[in-house]
């Protein structure tokens, strides 16, 4: 999954957004798992992974507070 711009999020839908969240939930587990083990061989992709999820909370809560 390629690091998206905020704006390309925001044309998204909630429902798309919660779905992308879940995914990249479920990314940052399997990272966290393989860094532990010591398999991890993209250590940068924690931080993008990590910085996407935050891009998608924050335009989650701003359309609900909106």
């Amino acid at each position: 999954m390629a690091n998206k711009a905020a704006t390309d999020l925001r044309a998204k839908t909630a429902d798309e957004l919660k779905t992308s969240l879940v995914d990249l939930k479920k990314e940052a587990f399997n990272l966290r798992f393989q860094r532990a083990n010591g398999q991890l061989e993209n250590t940068a992709r924690m931080r993008q992974v990590r910085r996407e999820i935050a891009r998608i909370k924050t335009i989650l809560h701003g359309q609900a507070s909106a």
